[in-house]
């Protein structure tokens, strides 16, 4: 399993054709308690940089972008529920949505995790 992450603090965890969407620790971190998760619909398509999903903390609401193309094939449900838990595991059990993947090739717009490190700490 191969983890890339964004600019817009997007982690993607990919395994076969199927790519795991998330916020990273940074992301909830400058959120803080998040409150409310908005997550799309099973089926809709999204192109690189369309808004995926929505996070509202306590501080902020945020955009969930689509770091690539592809089609929506399961939501974390648990999220609506149980939003805390977006702050509790950011990178792990709190992923937002599972895509389809559409381009491949978007990949390579995205960063390791040493290179979201980096650009983290110019932040």
């Amino acid at each position: 399993m191969t983890t890339y992450y964004s600019k817009d603090h997007e982690w993607i965890s990919v395994e076969g054709d199927t790519a795991t969407i998330g916020i990273t620790s940074y992301a909830q971190e400058q959120l803080g308690d998040v409150v409310y998760v908005e997550l799309p619909e099973t089926g809709k398509a999204l192109s690189q940089g369309d808004e995926a999903a929505v996070v509202e903390s306590v501080k902020a609401a945020s955009e969930v972008y689509a770091p690539i193309d592809g089609e929506v094939v399961g939501t974390n449900d648990v999220l609506a529920d149980e939003p805390a838990k977006v702050n509790d595991d950011p990178e792990g059990a709190a992923w937002f949505l599972k895509l389809k993947i559409g381009n491949a090739g978007q990949f390579s717009d995205l960063m390791d995790q040493a290179a979201y490190k980096a650009y983290v700490e110019t932040l």
